[in-house]
């Protein structure tokens, strides 16, 4: 199945410094209880890359091996949308954010005749798509700011409790990869303290990446928008003000892994080229390093893609891993299956 091409206009940075933000439902994640078994990664087809992730840990956590790490030192980090989750036919958070323009168009009649409020009421994604960072930056400080942290949790989990992916249509929660689940879990269970670095916004993620995948809220970087600190009727709160604040993408990764984690990862995991920088930064250091890119060419069991497409571009980032001799997995030949439910 072909990705959503509406959107060949927009960069990826684009959207991120304009979708800075938001939280969610979730079904529970793999536990290292439930990897007690021979195979610590059932869902990964035997193999070269299969084979690369087992030796790699074999090395780093083996006491007397030249690459030893000690655990306090085996960071791993990874990208989040098209490397845990799906990221197609766009980001859950564009998603989001449509969603929401619809559900407060009755509070602004004025939208039907403004872009790209109308583009999106229209379903003009063509002309969505036309208006860019401008138009991207307008829908989501409309629909994400202007309110308390708490208020905008609230209203996230209360969408996710019924949006629907439009072809699995299940809970986007849903949509995470088991193979990644169990390579969380893996690396855990072998001393490695494992962080999300994502260009997804951080209030978005913080609340559901722990059941989903294992990861707490203090473990998450991302991108972000301004919020201040005051008091409303004697109580204190946070106000998420219509100004991006981080943007947690490309280059910005390795600076965001420095400020909030202040340590360099042995291992990072992404899926485009918005992880090039956070893979150079882990592998080239001149350590022991992995690097791995999760490749989408399963049309039949997700999406198919990678050069050619607006969301989750693989382009540099994949003639960089035969360079910097990165593992490419396939998600076609090296996934058993792809989500819980397969």
């Amino acid at each position: 199945m072909s990705p959503n091409p509406s959107f060949s206009g927009v960069s990826r940075r684009a959207l991120l410094a304009a979708l800075a933000a938001i939280p969610t439902l979730s079904i529970p994640p793999l536990t290292v209880q439930a990897l007690a078994q021979t195979d610590p990664l059932p869902s990964w087809n035997d193999g070269a890359t299969k084979q690369a992730i087992t030796a790699f840990v074999a090395r780093v956590t083996r006491q007397g091996n030249p690459d030893f790490v000690p655990p306090d030192e085996r960071i791993a980090t990874f990208d989040n949308d098209g490397t845990l989750w799906v990221e197609q036919p766009m980001y859950v958070q564009l998603a989001f954010a449509l969603d929401r323009v619809k559900a407060l168009a009755a509070l602004h009649p004025e939208w039907k005749d403004t872009q790209p409020f109308k583009a999106v009421l229209e379903g003009d994604m063509k002309t969505l798509a036309a208006s860019g960072e401008h138009g991207m930056a307008e829908l989501v400080m409309a629909t994400h700011a202007g309110m308390t942290s708490e208020e905008f949790q609230r209203i996230v989990i209360d969408w996710l409790a019924t949006a629907r992916d439009p072809r699995f249509k299940r809970p986007y929660t849903e949509l995470s990869y088991r193979p990644m689940i169990e390579l969380l879990a893996y690396l855990r269970a072998n001393g490695f303290k494992t962080f999300i670095v994502s260009g997804g916004g951080v209030e978005f993620m913080r609340p559901w990446t722990e059941r989903v995948y294992g990861v707490p809220p203090e473990q998450v970087v991302g991108s972000s928008i301004k919020t201040k600190f005051q008091m409303r009727d004697g109580r204190p709160e946070l106000f998420r003000l219509p100004e991006v604040n981080f943007v947690d993408d490309g280059p910005g990764k390795p600076v965001g892994i420095n400020e909030y984690i202040g340590r360099r990862p042995i291992a990072a995991f992404g899926n485009s080229d918005g992880d090039l920088q956070m893979l150079q930064w882990t592998t080239m250091s001149g350590g022991a390093g992995l690097g791995l890119l999760v490749h989408h060419p399963d049309a039949e069991r997700e999406y198919a893609y990678d050069r050619n497409t607006s969301f989750g571009r693989l382009d540099k980032a994949l003639d960089a891993a035969a360079v910097n001799h990165w593992v490419v997995a396939d998600m076609k030949d090296d996934w058993k299956r792809v989500f819980a439910f397969d």
